[in-house]
């Protein structure tokens, strides 16, 4: 913890600078004024971060000295509670301090385009599908961010085949990045009569919503066809084509939209999602050396890797990546991803270091 204080240490004049230079007239129309006040925001939290370890270094260096001279009972049991809640809470911000003392991806700050998918398993693996959906959803409602459904394919049975929805808000997309990949589900289905377990997977992919400035995408690269939206049926069928499915000639990628009511604006939400998979291409192409790394440390994230599985009979998840079980499904299901995904930034973490 002393190496992680000194480079707290090493950064804390840093803010000051960057207050004076956000004081002067006219810097807020400036170009770089939104990534000058993130970075002071960021280094601002991470000399406060600093500043809660080093109090608690002290609390824990007197509450171990009490310990020790300390003869009742009760007061020592007490101390040890004190003492251990303590602990666990240095070692937890250790872990926030160096996560932000690492270099910052630009990406992580996005918004993220979330793809679910139901997998094998059918009508039980769409309702898998929607209940992954849901999750998120609370998750993003924990966090303060914002989802937008984009597109989705319902199933009579309440399920869904496919949703496609953006979670709107800063760092979203660093938060669910490690998301990507086949979640597996084993428990007993409603239909299932002989109390027969079964395992149904569905599949996520998690990309950071690209901006116009970091992707091009020229008209005559694009095909665009509208049709009329799938639905319910009865008074809420569309009878006018506001569906919009746009190919990139280019790479051949397909995206469509149906949700909205009007045609431009699931036009819009189409080309998000496109412009999302197209920077994917280019990062992939850019970055393959940097994911062959990853992949050996923790895992991939790519579709075809198993990373996580939801066991109802036991309520308990798994992450496989990191070996990480918790016996906590309901509140996992209800939004609570936390307890998963702190650990896998920890470990991105502890490899980089």
């Amino acid at each position: 913890m002393d190496k992680i204080l000194a480079r707290v240490d090493g950064a804390a004049g840093e803010p000051r600078e960057l207050e004076e230079e956000l004081a002067r007239p006219g810097v807020a129309s400036r170009p770089d004024f939104p990534e000058l006040s993130r970075r002071y925001a960021r280094l601002r939290d991470l000399v406060a971060k600093g500043e809660e370890l080093r109090r608690l270094q002290e609390a824990i260096a007197e509450e171990e000295e009490l310990l020790r001279e300390e003869g009742d009972d009760d007061l020592r049991a007490a101390l040890r509670e004190e003492l251990e809640r303590d602990r666990a809470r240095a070692e937890a911000l250790s872990q926030e301090i160096l996560r932000m003392l690492l270099p910052e991806s630009p990406a992580d700050r996005k918004n993220a385009i979330v793809e679910i998918r139901a997998g094998t398993g059918g009508d039980e693996a769409a309702l898998f599908a929607a209940e992954l959906f849901r999750m998120y959803s609370r998750y993003a409602e924990r966090k303060g961010f914002t989802v937008r459904v984009m597109d989705s394919h319902p199933t009579p049975l309440g399920g869904m085949k496919q949703v496609v929805f953006a979670v709107e808000g800063e760092g979203a997309y660093g938060r669910l990045r490690y998301e990507s990949g086949v979640h597996r589900v084993q428990r007993v289905p409603e239909t299932e009569a002989s109390g027969r377990i079964h395992t149904s997977t569905a599949t996520v992919a998690v990309l950071p919503e690209a901006e116009e400035i970091d992707v091009e995408i020229r008209p005559e690269d694009l095909k665009v066809d509208t049709f009329r939206a799938s639905g319910p049926g009865g008074q809420h069928m569309q009878k006018n084509e506001t569906a919009v499915r746009i190919t990139h000639l280019p790479t051949g990628i397909v995206v469509a939209c149906q949700d909205e009511r009007s045609q431009h604006r699931n036009r819009e939400l189409a080309l998000r999602i496109l412009r999302a998979k197209l920077w994917e291409l280019q990062e992939e192409a850019r970055e393959k050396e940097l994911r062959e790394t990853r992949r050996k440390q923790i895992g991939t994230g790519d579709r075809s890797e198993k990373i996580r599985t939801y066991n109802f009979p036991q309520s308990r998840v798994t992450d496989h990546r990191i070996g990480l079980t918790l016996y906590q499904l309901s509140e996992i299901l209800d939004g609570d991803l936390d307890p998963l995904i702190d650990p896998i930034l920890a470990a991105e973490v502890a490899e980089s270091l």
